[in-house]
């Protein structure tokens, strides 16, 4: 039986959608690799492969052969408590065992050891774990542990400015002594006699100094593209790398032999040094647009404590967050974070959720009632039980389903990566035809030309393999998705993968539970109506109705005790209790004889309703549980239950209908109960009288009703609703902030208020809007651009300003979204 297991790798080097479909090529053709994914936005790899046939090491060999990197951290932590050098090699071997360890150093005399590891599989805190578990202490050097990742990306963008430094120092010199001679704006020392093409031609020392400006860009700023383009095609591809290396190197070896007097004509080195100066700073600038399209990930990230105030045998101590265990007694004063998630065991406060769950108003929380790391308790001084720490608890959950949403494909992803699979060899075609094309059939040249065909050629050849751009496609859908699943996560609306996202934007049908999602689930007193023939006051008669129900379990006589509590009412002790099933109670409450019941009961006894009987039908009516209650048998009052509807319900059904959408309410209450829910909540469709087990059945009709196919969303609470959650086209399940892995429903709402539905459509539509403006954008601008530089209206220095700012007009657009108001 093979043990299938997931790694995700962080992929150093990645410029294109060429890229990603190099490294799951590659990645793929491993035995034993069942899937491989790579997201150029997120820059990682995730891949399920048979354990029993591969190893990290084989996977990350296979990614360097590929051409590319996987990002490493390297642990260095003082170790404790090393006896002697076999006490070394036994750490050493525990180490090297753990997933995610690439290698493991332990040095007895230095009492040090050094692990590097894959950072997005194991942790630092997790390796110290892990020196405590084999006997050992360990020490980390130089305080908090940091994210090795990031500091991977943080190098690679520093390359690339340093790169970029370097390039414009010999690139702006070189452009401006070529054009500077081209305008003829030298001193008359810099030109020879000679007159070409109608121009003064220069002395022969003069190209020797263009090429000693153009060598450093050629082969120190732009060597990364030769590599790149070296290790495509080794593995039978071809990607951007390939276009600015054909480009330049065509532009840059032309004129070598013009400089070595070999050939007659101008020198092109500028036009290299330019192409690659810009290239690099149009990547420059998209690696650092890229890095803001990541904040939702490392705002939640922030949002962790660093440490704990724990008891352990009676003594208070503050350790690290890493070193809180489960079952550890926890304290938290007013103003700080929880550090873990747990259940309150003493102290009472109220904790701001607002950061998980988008929900602004504090949440009181008193003994037993569960509270979730990274909240901020804001009143009291609470003592909790550590239940859940690590990789376990919610906010870590949250930011493992955020990551797992951004490195998912998209549907609408499939015909981009298509295109970008044949886009590179297509363009080199193009621009060899453009070359046959202007060589040989293109109009004659003047007399006073400055180029002669042959250069003509060459230079329209170079602009289309520069302008062409497959990066924009690339980059078109993940950079959205990103935002957009980071913006739902802020919002507490988290999508399990970006399928989920681009879904619920088609939605056309929403169905409600509406037990717990429409209404509290709770009866609740709506109506007390008194007898005008009787003098009492309302409270009075809640007060007497209250004191019978005292003892009761039944949740009707539960809603009135509770109301009366509310209310702050004085019950009196009850004598003589006596209940009727399907009837109702009666009781002595200071001398007088109360009953509480159905209209059943006060038939049997013979007590007549007189005025109350209209208020009584009209209560019916609106699907309100009428208590009937008489004193010393006199018909008294009603008092009405019913599960009433939630804070917001109404405003979200309202924003639903805003957005276009048809509501359904679905629900196992009788057709005219059901019906007087949705007329007060203006719901469009009723779905009544539906057994738990029918509720996917419904949802089934609903998608195939009028003959129509239409996509349904199931709103439900994730547990009771999983089956229907699953049969709906999008799944929402309203979750309650620690609910955060519902494996039944695509999208999962912390907060438990319904108005996250129509939030998290409005953004899946702003998401998928943007999405369809990257991709049009990045296929108008090659549909246009290409013909343009194919019919020589480009020079090549503007067609590579036009490539390297295309792919961050993508970028920059999705960022846009974070400004959308959801």
């Amino acid at each position: 039986m093979s043990s299938t297991k997931q790694l995700t790798l962080p992929i150093t080097g990645m410029t294109c959608a060429n890229c990603v479909a190099t490294v799951e090529r590659n990645l793929k053709k491993l035995d034993g690799v069942q899937s491989a994914v790579v997201n150029l936005s997120s820059e990682r790899a995730t891949v399920d492969f048979d354990a029993d046939k591969l190893a990290l090491p084989d996977v990350i060999a296979r990614v360097n052969r590929a051409g590319y990197g996987v990002a490493t951290g390297e642990a260095d932590l003082i170790i404790k408590r090393l006896a002697d050098d076999n006490d070394a090699r036994r750490l050493e071997k525990t180490l090297a065992q753990l997933d995610g360890v690439l290698e493991a150093q332990v040095t007895l005399t230095t009492e040090k050891a050094r692990v590097t590891y894959v950072p997005t599989i194991i942790t630092q805190a997790e390796l110290r774990r892990a020196v405590s578990a084999a006997g050992f202490e360990a020490i980390e050097l130089g305080g908090n542990a940091e994210d090795a990742e990031a500091l991977a990306r943080e190098h690679e963008i520093n390359e690339q400015w340093r790169l970029l430094i370097v390039g414009l120092i010999f690139t702006v010199p070189l452009f401006l002594l070529s054009m500077s001679k081209d305008f003829g704006l030298l001193p008359s020392f810099f030109y020879s006699g000679m007159i070409m093409d109608g121009m003064r031609e220069a002395k022969p020392w003069f190209n020797w100094i263009m090429l000693a400006l153009a060598l450093p860009v050629q082969f120190y700023v732009g060597w990364q593209y030769y590599v790149g383009a070296f290790k495509a095609l080794r593995n039978k591809s071809a990607n951007m790398d390939v276009l600015i290396v054909l480009g330049s190197s065509a532009a840059f070896f032309y004129s070598l032999p013009v400089t070595f007097g070999w050939l007659m004509g101008h020198v092109y080195y500028e036009t290299a040094a330019v192409i690659i100066t810009l290239i690099k700073l149009g990547k420059y600038l998209e690696a650092r647009a890229k890095g803001r399209t990541s904040e939702a990930i490392k705002k939640l990230m922030g949002l962790r404590a660093k440490t704990a105030r724990v008891i352990r045998d009676g003594v208070e101590a503050e350790v690290s967050i890493d070193d809180v265990r489960v079952g550890d007694i926890v304290l938290v004063k007013p103003g700080e974070k929880i550090p873990v998630d747990g259940v309150v065991i003493e102290g009472r406060s109220s904790i701001d959720e607002s950061m998980l769950t988008g929900e602004s108003l504090p949440v009181e929380k008193k003994p037993g009632d569960p509270i979730i790391g990274a909240t901020m308790n804001k009143q009291g001084l609470l003592k909790f039980e550590a239940t859940k720490v690590g990789k376990e608890t919610a906010l870590a959950q949250i930011i493992k389903l955020v990551e797992d949403a951004q490195g998912s494909k998209a549907p609408i992803q499939k015909m981009a990566d298509q295109v970008s699979a044949v886009f590179v060899p297509i363009v080199i075609v193009i621009a060899l035809l453009t070359f046959g094309g202007w060589y040989f059939f293109g109009p004659a040249l003047p007399a006073h030309a400055d180029v002669n065909n042959f250069t003509r050629a060459l230079i329209y050849m170079v602009a289309v393999l520069v302008i062409a751009c497959p990066c924009a496609m690339g980059l078109a859908t993940p950079t959205a998705i990103m935002v957009g699943t980071g913006k739902g996560a802020e919002a507490g609306i988290l999508f399990r993968n970006s399928e989920a996202l681009e879904r619920a934007g088609k939605v056309n049908v929403v169905v409600l539970d509406k037990t717990g999602t429409i209404t509290k689930g709770q009866p609740a007193v709506t109506d007390i109506v008194t007898n005008p023939e009787f003098k009492i006051t309302s409270d009075e008669l809640l007060r007497l109705a209250a004191s019978v129900e005292k003892g009761s379990e039944h949740p009707l006589g539960e809603a009135i005790w509770a109301e009366a509590t509310t209310r702050g009412l004085v019950l009196a002790e009850p004598a003589g209790f006596q209940a009727e099933a399907g009837h109702g109670v009666q009781a002595e409450v200071e001398g007088r004889g109360v009953l509480v019941g159905n209209q059943r009961m006060f038939d049997a006894r013979g007590i007549a309703l007189g005025k109350l009987d209209v208020e009584l039908n009209r209560l019916q009516a609106e699907a309100k549980t009428a208590m009937l209650v008489a004193v010393d048998n006199t018909a008294a009052g009603i008092i009405a239950v019913a599960d009433t509807i939630k804070d917001g319900s109404l405003e979200a059904i309202a924003d639903l209908h805003k957005l276009g959408l048809k509501v359904a309410m679905m629900t196992g209450d009788n057709q005219k109960t059901a019906e007087a829910i949705a007329k007060q909540a203006h719901i469009d469709t009723v779905l009544a009288e539906v057994l738990p087990e029918g509720k996917s059945e419904e949802v089934k009709k609903l998608q195939h009703k009028n003959s129509a196919a239409q996509i349904v969303a199931m709103v439900g609470d994730g547990v009771n609703d999983a089956p229907a959650l699953a049969q709906a086209d999008v799944g929402l399940a309203i979750g309650t902030g620690t609910d955060v892995a519902m494996a039944a429903a695509p999208v999962t709402l912390m907060s438990g208020d319904l108005r996250g539905v129509s939030r998290a459509i409005h953004l899946s539509r702003k998401t998928v809007t943007t999405i369809k403006q990257n991709l049009f954008w990045a296929f108008i601008y090659n549909v246009v651009l290409i013909p343009a530089a194919m019919l020589g209206y480009l020079n090549p220095m503007l067609a590579a300003g036009a490539m390297a700012f295309s792919s961050i007009f993508v970028v920059t657009n999705s960022l846009r979204l974070k400004n959308v108001k959801i």
